[in-house]
């Protein structure tokens, strides 16, 4: 039986595109071209909004619980998101701050813009990585030791990037075609010094999805069963991991998410299950098997692999010009136009039209974060639109480069 749990929350908001896209052709400056790129004013009214039913009543009720009841767990927090909390929730910062400042909160480190990244340059992914975990130390006091990827990306080029950074583990989903048959969670050896997080996909989805489905034969579900269910894994130790949006945001207040979170701590405690930030779980674990990791990448979303953001044309098509958007703004070697391009690998980008052509559970989960205000455009005319944004984009970035030709001055990424 299990005894022991590490709680993981993710936080993270996507800097959403300006649809119907404009053009960037009177854009004199990156500052210019990111306003017409990206639709700030809808990136602040989520944000705000999110920040209203979510992160300050889960973070405050979370100090109370690591105070009072001995919760320890982990948070990570994209870039993403603190670049938009420090302009439109700043306040959000300042409770972040107060509780990893308590003893038994571990600060995740994550991959900054939610990005495809990995995919296209390998090296500056390891290299903003990096600079994620120095900014984070600035900011918030605490180095970082463990790290996560987009929506937990894992494959062997991934394992050995963040291995020779010197990271102790990351994050992994316990996907069939990553465990092969092995105990559903833990801590596990990836073949380097990095060692692998698995997470139990059953046991955290029953929170992250089905807490809210009045058809699941467990609704509603109590924090005594659930630690119950946890204590009865055969497992040594039991990793759950969530979008910290999962409290107030995907699950309503008026859902009993809150009630249940405030209980868990105790009937944890009571089960006899401890828990642990993730440097601790490390201490008390040694691995129990090494993982062969796939060739190509797991992730926590859909099915487990990729095809939740490239499973449709439309996500294919915007995927090849995230690639030549990136790479032309690294030919210009302007860090102003490169920062723009990682703006627009964001994963979100392709998860906001995984539903294109789709239904079933998973093109609704697409559907619910597709923002409202694109929805009157149709199906046909938010793809379209999302495309007309990256062709606007690599043109704009095209003419300067024809405006540097006749001073010699084309340059690549040094």
């Amino acid at each position: 039986m299990a005894r022991n749990v590490v709680i993981y929350l993710v936080m993270h908001q996507p800097r959403r595109l300006r649809l119907p896209a404009l053009s960037l052709t009177e854009a004199t400056s990156a500052r210019e071209m990111a306003e017409r790129l990206f639709d700030d004013d809808m990136n602040a009214y989520y944000v705000q909004k999110v920040a209203r039913t979510s992160y300050r009543p889960t973070l405050t009720r979370l100090r109370d619980l690591v105070q009072n009841q001995g919760l320890r767990l982990g948070i990570g927090i994209s870039w993403s998101l603190i670049w938009q909390l420090e302009r439109w929730a700043p306040d959000v910062l300042d409770l972040l701050a107060m509780l990893v400042d308590e003893a038994g909160v571990e600060l995740v480190g994550v991959e900054p813009y939610h990005s495809f990244l990995p995919y296209l340059d390998i090296k500056r992914f390891q290299r903003r990585m990096t600079w994620m975990s120095q900014h984070i130390q600035r900011r918030f006091g605490q180095p970082v030791q463990v790290t996560d990827t987009t929506e937990m990306m894992m494959n062997q080029e991934i394992y050995w990037a963040l291995d020779k950074l010197g990271f102790r583990a990351a994050f992994v989903d316990g996907r069939p075609q990553v465990l092969k048959g092995r105990p559903a969670s833990g801590v596990f050896w990836g073949g380097g010094s990095l060692r692998l997080l698995v997470r139990h996909v059953p046991l955290s989805d029953d929170v992250g999805y089905r807490f809210t489905d009045r058809h699941w034969d467990a609704y509603p579900l109590m924090a005594s069963i659930y630690a119950g269910w946890i204590k009865n894994t055969p497992d040594r130790l039991v990793v759950l991991g969530w979008d910290f949006e999962t409290f107030g945001e995907h699950h309503r207040v008026e859902s009993g998410i809150f009630e249940f979170l405030d209980h868990l701590p105790r009937e944890l405690a009571q089960a006899g299950v401890a828990t642990h930030t993730p440097s601790e779980a490390l201490d008390l674990f040694e691995p129990t098997e090494r993982i062969d990791l796939p060739v190509e990448s797991s992730t926590w979303a859909g099915v487990g692999d990729v095809s939740f953001f490239l499973g449709n044309p439309v996500q294919q098509h915007i995927f090849r010009l995230m690639h030549h958007a990136y790479h032309l703004a690294v030919v210009s070697g302007e860090t102003e136009l490169i920062d723009l391009a990682l703006w627009l690998l964001q994963s979100d980008h392709l998860h906001l039209i995984q539903w294109y052509g789709r239904t079933g559970p998973e093109a609704e989960v697409s559907a619910y974060f597709t923002p409202k205000e694109w929805w009157p455009l149709g199906a046909d005319g938010i793809v379209a639109q999302m495309a007309q944004v990256y062709h606007h984009y690599v043109a704009k970035v095209a003419d300067r480069l024809q405006e540097r030709v006749s001073l010699g001055s084309v340059v690549g990424d040094r």
